[in-house]
């Protein structure tokens, strides 16, 4: 087992979900990244199960097909050595004999990073997974009605 700091309160799940669409012969799969507050890797161990489950669902799209969200499981779970404050480091990667032209792949250009790239459109050929019920909410929002 690793090293866990005795004083240690976060944790970091990353969560498999797996999206299926009525019809839809191909899956959809996310890997959620999320902060579990717990005392002890099993208890981490346990509330990250339980945000996993809790985000199974099931609803229509907007082309009346079934859309199921399942939990598939854990792919990883780290603990996090530092306090929670801006520089804390929440996790880390270890490669050794990497040549010069693999460790530049390994840098992303600013206009790439997740955060700074421009919403896409949703491909039509792509399983729809969005909520009816809330197309049709944020429709009337919009609509004023």
């Amino acid at each position: 087992m690793v090293y866990i700091p005795d004083d240690a309160k976060w944790y970091i799940a990353e969560i498999v979900m797996e999206c299926t669409v009525e019809g839809e012969p191909r899956n959809v799969v996310h890997i959620n990244i999320l902060l579990v507050r717990a005392d002890s890797p099993e208890e981490a161990f346990e509330r990250a199960e339980a945000l996993g489950k809790s985000d199974e669902d099931s609803y229509s799209n907007p082309q009346n097909q079934k859309v199921t969200w399942s939990y598939c499981g854990l792919r990883d779970l780290n603990v996090v050595h530092d306090e929670l404050e801006h520089g804390a480091e929440l996790l880390f990667e270890e490669e050794i004999g990497v040549s010069a032209d693999n460790l530049q792949e390994m840098i992303t250009e600013k206009s790439e990073l997740n955060v700074f790239r421009a919403p896409t459109a949703r491909d039509s050929s792509e399983p729809d997974y969005g909520n009816k019920e809330i197309q049709e909410e944020a429709q009337k929002l919009i609509n004023g009605s």
